[in-house]
């Protein structure tokens, strides 16, 4: 019996262009060069929520209304709040904590449609990489509160959800804007997750709905009732590794 080997020739790859190499090996710094100017803008921007949502709303939209509403009273209270940086419930957000006590921060990215940075931002950051500044947003945030949108916010959602979940992050309040709008995801997480055995029925606590920005508010203070919303020695060991 002859065994033919195939591993040998998986192994044969096609010569390598350097140019392309070379190009891609400095892409690497321009990627370090995101995260030291995140680190170094936000660190001291605690405590802070992330803001979410569809970049399509006009500010006549009730949800984008809603958005202004909630950043305002978060920034009142105290907190830092971080958006996409650009229109729609993006642009609500800033608006909201820029005419509010605490600093309104974007984190802008270069998209080929719909993502021009808004004028409502205390900080700003451009990325050219999703993955860096998503990072930015789970790092520095005391809660997430998301409203209504798009495939952007449901990637969002279901990565701080992961995150949380698979404890490569710290335990915060997900919050969701919007019961109406979110009420078929949730009983689809229910009926189809949960009864397929996907999720535990613990995951499904992981998150609350609420619709009201002083509830909003005093859901993430209860959360933090008796600890500091600075991270815990092994929260920052976490966040050290997403």
């Amino acid at each position: 019996m002859v065994i033919h080997d195939r591993s040998a020739e998986k192994l044969r790859l096609k010569p390598v262009d350097d140019g392309q190499l070379s190009r891609e090996s400095w892409k690497v710094f321009q990627i370090m060069a995101e995260f030291v100017e995140g680190f170094e803008k936000l660190s001291a921007i605690r405590p802070s929520v992330s803001i979410f949502g569809s970049s399509r709303l006009t500010p006549d939209h009730p949800y984008y209304q809603l958005a202004e509403r909630i950043a305002r009273e978060l920034s009142d209270a105290g907190f830092s709040v971080i958006s996409g940086g650009g229109p729609g419930i993006m642009e609500a957000a800033n608006k909201g904590a820029f005419e509010g006590g605490s600093p309104s921060i974007g984190l802008n990215i270069q998209l080929p449609r719909e993502q021009t940075a808004n004028s409502y931002q205390d900080i700003s950051l451009d990325f050219h990489h999703f993955f860096s500044r998503k990072v930015m947003f789970v790092k520095y945030a005391s809660a997430y509160v998301v409203l209504p949108g798009g495939f952007g916010t449901l990637d969002e959602f279901a990565e701080i959800l992961t995150l949380v979940q698979t404890e490569k992050t710290q335990r915060i309040p997900i919050i969701l804007v919007g019961a109406e709008f979110w009420r078929g995801l949730l009983d689809w997480f229910r009926e189809r997750l949960l009864g397929l055995g996907a999720v535990s029925a613990g995951d499904l606590e992981l998150f609350q709905v609420l619709d009201e920005p002083t509830a909003i508010v005093e859901a993430i203070f209860a959360h933090y009732k008796g600890r500091s919303f600075q991270p815990s020695t092994e929260e920052r060991e976490r966040l050290m590794r997403l």
